[in-house]
């Protein structure tokens, strides 16, 4: 099992959700923009609930550096959550251009976050954490919640 096929692809998980929420707002669908909003921000927290719990500290004990990579991750996660704070404010107000400024912001912001992910600290993490780890058990609970 591969770290980077794994997050690589729930990253696009999420990006279908991001994009079929942003579809609802531009047509102004408030009941569908919600439902998928709210679908979002679910598989959002899961995915960087998973990293933070388990990944993060799984890779900065192998490795023992715990100042580098995952820390700059943690603080672009907390970042993102902010702008989910604001997005979520502007769809409950039901204000179209609000959401979609802020949500322009949040694609930038996952993309990088995404390709830094996938290009770097994910091939780190498979080269560094043992296949058959602690990571691996965690990984299935997760998939099953």
């Amino acid at each position: 099992m591969h770290i980077k096929k794994l997050m690589s692809q729930d990253h696009k998980d999420c990006d279908l959700l991001f994009a079929k929420a942003e579809t609802a707002v531009s047509s102004e669908d408030w009941a569908a923009a919600t439902q998928t909003f709210n679908e979002f921000i679910e598989a959002m927290e899961h995915h960087l609930s998973f990293e933070e719990k388990v990944l993060f500290p799984a890779f900065e004990e192998a490795t023992g550096i715990t100042m580098g990579p995952t820390e700059m991750m943690r603080m672009e996660h907390d970042q993102m959550r902010v702008l989910l704070v604001e997005m979520r404010d502007a769809l409950e107000r039901q204000h179209s251009d609000d959401y979609l400024g802020v949500a322009d912001t949040m694609l930038i912001m996952m993309e990088q976050h995404n390709m830094k992910e996938e290009q770097i600290l994910y091939d780190l993490m498979d080269q560094r954490l043992p296949e058959e780890g602690h990571w691996q058990q965690r990984f299935q609970e997760w998939e099953n919640t």
